[in-house]
């Protein structure tokens, strides 16, 4: 009899740690260490490779019927950048390579935060108030392409963060991008167009 019991608190444990995925919602305020890039490929020392697997993720997710979504104007929540320690990884031959693929990696979430608000942006700019959900799918694969080509370029011009002032100086155009589009952010409410007269 305690067999069939331990098998069963086993499976029901067994789904909760699958379950407890560590996710991290970009803010301005988190900041990536070295600490965040948990996977088990993460290798610091004995090798004189250096890559960096920043794990970062821009998701849309829509869960409501075709009148709701006919009726929504402002999708800023329904789009979000992540970032997942879990499957975050650096290969380094040392720790001072490891942290500038760190500064590498925080300039990649805050590249995808910039996409996810443009996202954002073009999807209350271009919906209508017919429009059906067909419409989001070349958008988002758009800004997906922008995004990835952003981010290669930038991993060929500071060699992943090994050039600081490169890397730095890109960072700082990303920040203020970011800033921008304020209204774009995942909890904010687009402000209205004033109607011309």
């Amino acid at each position: 009899m305690k067999a069939p019991i331990t098998l069963i608190l086993f499976f029901i444990c067994s789904i909760i740690t699958a379950q407890d995925i560590i996710v991290v919602d970009w803010s301005p305020e988190y900041k990536l260490t070295l600490a965040d890039f948990k996977s088990e490929n993460t290798q610091i020392g004995e090798t004189n490779l250096y890559s960096v697997y920043s794990s970062a993720s821009l998701d849309y997710s829509v869960q409501m019927s075709n009148i709701q979504f006919m009726l929504t104007k402002n999708f800023n929540s329904k789009v979000s950048n992540r970032f997942f320690p879990e499957s975050a990884t650096i290969i380094a031959p040392d720790e001072d390579t490891a942290l500038k693929m760190v500064d590498f990696a925080q300039y990649e979430f805050d590249v995808c935060e910039l996409y996810a608000r443009k996202f954002r942006k073009t999807l209350y700019e271009e919906k209508g108030t017919f429009s059906d959900i067909s419409y989001v799918k070349p958008l988002f694969d758009n800004i997906r392409k922008e995004y990835n080509d952003r981010i290669t370029k930038a991993g060929k011009a500071t060699d992943l963060g090994k050039k600081t002032e490169e890397l730095k100086k890109l960072h700082e155009e990303v920040l203020k991008e970011i800033d921008e589009l304020s209204d774009f952010c995942k909890t904010c409410k687009p402000k209205k167009k004033k109607k011309k007269k």
